[in-house]
């Protein structure tokens, strides 16, 4: 019985040389398709069962590819996609926690968020990113 496993887990290994795999993307895939299924049990929303057999489709497709700069090309695109997501959630919650001790804006030049004390009175406030500086009231 373990020579007939050793077999299966060899040819699996075998077929998947030179495949790009399961990344964080076909993850997320995965995990969109579940949520979309289980969603289509609400009567209206029965096309979204479509929708979800895409998903999953579309992440085996890039599991088995062989193309790997393509699927890694992808990979960098949602990253980047989810950098910005949680980076602003990040933000929020950072925001929220120091809402007492610290006040936050952002840069009139180039966007850069600014964090500065609060109660300091008009303060003269440097970018770190732009070196423009601006007057702020905290």
């Amino acid at each position: 019985m373990k020579g007939f496993f050793q077999k299966i887990g060899d040819g699996l290994r075998r077929f998947m040389q030179g495949r790009y795999g399961q990344d964080e993307l076909c993850n997320f895939l995965c995990i969109a398709a579940l949520v979309l299924v289980l969603l289509s049990w609400i009567p209206p929303l029965r096309f979204l069962y479509v929708i979800s057999l895409a998903l999953l489709v579309w992440s085996l497709f890039r599991c088995y590819s062989r193309n790997i700069s393509a699927r890694q090309a992808e990979r960098a695109g949602y990253m980047r996609l989810r950098g910005k997501c949680t980076g602003f959630f990040a933000l929020q919650k950072r925001k929220w926690t120091d809402r007492k001790e610290y006040k936050y804006f952002r840069c009139k030049k180039c966007g850069a968020v600014l964090r500065v004390p609060k109660g300091k009175g008009e303060i003269k406030v440097t970018c770190p990113k732009c070196h423009s500086e601006t007057v702020t009231k905290t």
